[in-house]
């Protein structure tokens, strides 16, 4: 293995990424170059025109992160330059997996073979010419499809946690990454001081409690992204209709056909826009699913009739959140009160935890606070409830929303309101 700098990229974020030769070969592979043709944000740019970047920029800053974060490490612990080089990769290839539109293509795939972005980048990493890179250059592939999604078998657990988590290089690179293409502000955090202040501690990141008001600031920025960039209203509009054109178009498209890696890997944003717009409209399923993607080509989009902010805790989980059934009632019951066809209304639920989940997938909810007392460190595990500004948006952010044509839209939002003030209706749904 090699870990010296052979190359440099100039990125608008980080300023000159280093590159080693592994990494390079890796970038250089039709599989990392594919990312330059998935945006980072599907629909974002949309509302905000700057959100062209792509899922190439992102994977390449998260490599750089994460060596940033393994590289500070080494100063409480013993992080050797293999082990640095690993974490770099991984991250460089955390995304390698994703879909045509990023996360709006998982969406289309929730209804049909169930599979995350994450599984799919194990198996391009397993499946593909990624595995003979890799194992040339001395690395196991195996290992490296678990150490990319954070779900290594390791007694340093803190290498998952690098990749994926609450403190991850992912976060801390999308963040700043959205808020400068978008043009927003809220990304804008300092996330140098929370590098700086990481340690390993019982084979977990921690960081020091000087550090905390740049920790939290890190998840405020995130909280403000998803209201501000990632839920917008028109942003979803726009994605809402693409993901209903790709649902109704899949059966001739194959686009959820997971069985052949290379054509799978042939589907990226402008390819799947092209397919949807020139359909056949031999049935009306066809001739629906290419009339939403021309509306979203050329920005004709839906309009939102009504909108929820609710704030809940975990346990407290409505029917409406993670039941499909649940809302095609409500979808059927809003179509009978207004006589608008079901195909003309959407029913949006975006939900996500207000913090990041950790590297297991399970709901972030401590962090490890390093502290001097008595000239001791000390390591104190802090519920974030108890954190001054996070614990005021611990739990989950749902925005409910409901969107139709403009001719409807008057007429739905009337109902929409009269059903969702409905006790009865709100007791048995949320």
């Amino acid at each position: 293995m090699t870990t010296d700098a052979v190359a440099k990229i100039r990125d608008p974020v980080h300023g000159y990424i280093r590159m080693t030769e592994v990494e390079r070969e890796l970038i250089d592979s039709p599989f990392l170059q594919r990312l330059r043709r998935v945006h980072q944000l599907a629909g974002s740019y949309m509302v905000y025109p700057g959100a062209t970047h792509t899922r190439f920029e992102h994977v390449v800053g998260t490599m750089h992160v994460a060596g940033q974060v393994a590289e500070s490490l080494t100063r409480s612990y013993d992080v050797s330059k293999d082990m640095t080089q690993e974490v770099r990769v991984a991250a460089l290839l955390h995304d390698v997996g994703h879909g045509p539109f990023s996360h709006m293509y998982e969406e289309v795939l929730d209804g049909k073979a169930q599979r995350s972005h994450e599984e799919i980048s194990r198996r391009v990493i397993l499946e593909t010419t990624v595995s003979d890179i890799l194992e040339r250059n001395g690395y196991s592939s195996k290992k490296m499809s678990d150490l990319a999604v954070g779900r290594a078998r390791s007694k340093e657990p803190f290498m998952n946690e690098i990749v994926a988590g609450g403190l991850s290089a992912d976060m801390m690179d999308y963040l700043p990454r959205d808020s400068y293409f978008t043009g927003v502000e809220y990304g804008k955090v300092d996330i140098q001081r929370v590098i700086d202040s990481m340690r390993v501690v019982e084979g977990h990141l921690v960081i020091d409690d000087t550090a905390l008001y740049a920790f939290e600031a890190l998840l405020l920025a995130r909280y403000e992204m998803f209201k501000a960039v990632y839920f917008h209203k028109t942003v979803r509009a726009a994605e809402l209709m693409l993901v209903r054109s790709m649902q109704l178009a899949d059966s001739v498209l194959g686009l959820t056909n997971l069985s052949d890696m290379e054509n799978y890997l042939e589907l990226t944003d402008e390819v799947v826009l092209h397919r949807l717009v020139t359909l056949e409209p031999s049935n009306q399923e066809l001739r629906e699913a290419r009339r939403l993607a021309l509306g979203f080509r050329d920005r004709r989009l839906v309009k939102c009739a009504f909108e929820r902010v609710m704030q809940r805790m975990e346990g407290k989980i409505g029917k409406i959140f993670v039941d499909q059934a649940a809302r095609s009632e409500t979808v059927s019951l809003m179509a009978k009160d207004t006589h608008v066809s079901p195909e003309a209304l959407y029913l949006d639920v975006p939900t996500t935890p207000s913090v990041p989940n950790t590297y297991s997938k399970e709901v972030f909810r401590t962090i490890g606070l390093l502290s001097m007392e008595e000239n001791k460190q000390v390591l104190k595990s802090v519920p974030l409830t108890k954190l001054p500004l996070v614990g005021s948006i611990a739990g989950f952010m749902d925005v409910l929303r409901v969107y139709t044509t403009s001719k409807n839209r008057k007429g739905v939002a009337k109902v929409a309101n009269k059903i969702f003030n409905d006790k009865r209706f709100l007791a048995r749904m949320t």
